[in-house]
């Protein structure tokens, strides 16, 4: 994917190497604007149609800040009830009109392979904010993004990298788009914890395999001492036949700072792509880790908005002129002191 204006973003599968690390380059030159250090109004008088048919906070309010930031209107669309697909309405029907409302638009839809249908209709640019247990490409790219920070602190980059996944990795999307992403890079080493019936897809595995990337796979925390990351994930408990059969796993694979401390070393970083599920029953990710340095939980929400303002920036061709359009920020805020 060497060129972004005027195009969908469907897919991981649409990116190599040098273009993951050009969004990375323009999501750095993100942050001034995202701890409200100056703002910019590059996209002022550009409407986002933010579709959320499958609900959502972080992803759906990141792609709504992402463009406010950058001095676009947003106008959201949420829950299949509240829409005309409710009524029978087609995706491409539903496309063709309000792509004409938009200049762009960020769609989650909860059937995999939707978000692609609907981009068959649309006359401007799709992005994917998730499409059921298929893909999340966007999330795969603050995630990676998070990831080259993290490494970047420790004198370190994404080449090399042992990633232990660890939970639903059968349902969850995130586990997919970035375990695609991280086989671009080299010398990748994936260690996958699930129980057996939440494995990994073959697909995603043969993606690890054919790139020439260790692959692990095993059903026990033990001996992953050495694991770089720990991308912690929750029981995607919406996507199975039923709440009984998605109660047999949950509360499996908890992650708390006793557990931390005997698997992990003292440098590995935990992500999670959020929500974390902080029910007692389940607690995948556990509270008493909330203030560890090596959590970097919050820092992948703060990143998912520099990843978003850059793919927007990109996909409509101001990349490169986002600072002609600078303005001082006049109302208070404490963000830019914010880690």
């Amino acid at each position: 994917m060497s060129a972004f204006t005027g195009q969908h973003i469907l897919s991981v599968n649409q990116f190599e190497r040098d273009a993951v690390e050009h969004v990375f380059r323009v999501a750095d030159n993100m942050l001034p604007y995202a701890k409200r250090q100056k703002r910019t109004q590059v996209l002022d008088g550009a409407i986002l149609g933010n579709l959320f048919f499958e609900a959502s906070t972080r992803t759906r309010v990141s792609f709504g800040t992402a463009f406010n930031l950058l001095g676009g209107e947003v106008r959201e669309t949420t829950g299949m009830s509240n829409s005309a697909l409710a009524k029978g309405e087609s995706l491409y029907d539903t496309a063709r009109v309000l792509s004409g409302y938009s200049d762009i638009i960020a769609m989650r839809h909860p059937q995999a392979g939707s978000v692609a249908e609907f981009a068959l209709g649309s006359r401007v640019p799709v992005i994917n904010g998730g499409d059921g247990a298929n893909e999340h490409p966007t999330q795969a790219l603050l995630d990676l993004y998070t990831i080259a920070k993290e490494r970047i602190s420790q004198g370190a980059n994404i080449d090399d990298l042992h990633i232990a996944m660890i939970g639903d990795l059968k349902f969850g999307r995130t586990v997919h788009s970035l375990a695609k992403m991280l086989s671009l890079f080299k010398r990748v080493k994936f260690t996958l914890i699930s129980p057996t019936e939440l494995s990994m897809p073959t697909s995603v595995c043969d993606t690890i395999t054919d790139a020439g990337h260790e692959l692990i796979i095993t059903d026990q925390l033990e001996g992953i001492v050495e694991a770089d990351i720990c991308y912690q994930t929750r029981i995607q408990e919406e996507r199975f036949p039923s709440q009984d059969e998605a109660n047999k796993y949950r509360g499996k694979f908890r992650l708390n700072q006793q557990i931390y401390t005997q698997h992990f070393k003292s440098q590995t970083v935990i992500m999670h792509p959020l929500p974390r599920d902080s029910r007692i029953e389940a607690n995948e990710l556990d509270n008493d880790l909330n203030m560890h340095p090596n959590l970097a939980i919050f820092r992948q929400t703060d990143n998912g908005v520099l990843v978003r303002m850059a793919l927007f920036a990109l996909t409509l061709g101001v990349a490169d002129k986002v600072s002609d359009f600078d303005r001082p920020v006049h109302w208070f805020t404490n963000k830019s002191n914010q880690q």
